[in-house]
């Protein structure tokens, strides 16, 4: 499961449950929090990540607690391979006061200082400055610590991203840039917007070292992340690291996505990265389907808990709907 030229990443035992625990627990969260908005509980708009996660799982394997993220919309794969709990962020879903954001980020603004995670942006593209800003403050306090930003194939359209990867070059940035290439920006192809579809190939315009992964495998992504990271850390030079990955569910839940064939999803699926870390596992042995077993027990308790804390959790009071706004601080 490693690419070759790339360094090895110690696979034993307790490290392969990790992973795998690590991105199951983002698709059963996702496959709750679908539920959940089927039946209203989760209001507002919301943007699915199965199919990806050993994008989010890999990368952030690679970094370090001091470390800064950036990511997108379709952030709850990062937010819960960061560390964020699974209370505070299904809270934060329901729109409660227990949420990570007091409820008022919901699924597209999920943000936590305490863990160096600077969001959840909606805009497209929105998040490639402030991840330069970022690496820039910490580069001018002194830090040792690097930017990871996460964005999708669309955000290349964005002329944020030449800007970004322009100023991160240019002033030797640390930023990991991450492109989460599920090959469609909304419902357009990848090769229907780009002249040049290799992604990781823009890096050379700006003098960056540039790598393409399969993002559908969580090794794979970690060796490659952790390659970008060092090269990122001892050179100061900021990295550009395309994942080909793909998302099983439309864009968003308003999405009726007629752009793709169901066929071209189901032939993603084989490819799926918990199915093939399931195959690879119990072929060599590594880990048995009674363990996977407890594993997916484990995690369907840990739903079960958030669920009722968010359940339980309290709406924010009318009166104080005005905080933390810039009406907050206008005289009266």
């Amino acid at each position: 499961m490693n690419e070759p030229g790339l360094p090895k990443v110690h696979l034993d035992r307790a490290r392969l449950r990790h992973l795998l625990t690590a991105m199951l627990r983002i698709r059963r969260f996702e496959e709750k929090c679908f539920e959940l908005y089927q039946t209203e509980k989760i209001r507002g708009f919301m943007h699915l990540y199965d199919g990806e996660e050993a994008v989010s799982v890999g990368v952030i394997e690679a970094l370090r607690p001091d470390d800064a993220i950036v990511a997108t919309y379709r952030e709850h794969g990062q937010a819960l391979a960061r560390g964020i709990s699974m209370n505070a962020l299904m809270a934060e879903m329901y729109g409660k006061l227990e949420g990570c954001c007091r409820g008022r980020g919901g699924s597209m603004h999920v943000f936590d200082a305490a863990t160096r995670f600077y969001g959840g942006n909606a805009i497209v593209g929105g998040g490639l400055p402030l991840a330069v800003g970022t690496a820039l403050g910490d580069k001018m306090l002194g830090r040792n610590s690097m930017t990871a930003c996460f964005f999708g194939d669309g955000a290349v359209d964005e002329g944020s991203f030449h800007e970004s990867l322009n100023l991160a070059a240019l002033w030797k940035l640390p930023v990991l840039f991450v492109c989460e290439n599920n090959h469609y920006a909304m419902g357009m192809a990848v090769e229907r917007a780009e002249a040049d579809a290799d992604i990781a190939h823009k890096a050379v315009a700006y003098h960056m070292p540039g790598l393409t992964v399969d993002g559908m495998d969580v090794v794979a992504v970690e060796v490659a992340a952790r390659r970008a990271a060092a090269q990122v850390r001892e050179t100061g030079v900021p990295y550009l690291l395309e994942c080909n990955t793909y998302r099983y569910r439309a864009h968003s839940m308003f999405d009726a996505q007629g752009y793709r064939e169901r066929a071209e999803i189901e032939t993603w699926r084989q490819r799926d990265p918990i199915l093939r870390m399931r195959a690879w596992l119990a072929e060599t042995g590594m880990l048995h389907a009674e363990e996977i077993d407890r594993i997916e027990a484990e995690i369907a308790a840990e739903i079960d808990t958030a669920v009722a804390f968010a359940e339980a959790g309290t709406l924010e009071d009318v009166d104080d709907l005005e905080r933390f706004t810039i009406m907050d601080r206008v005289p009266q």
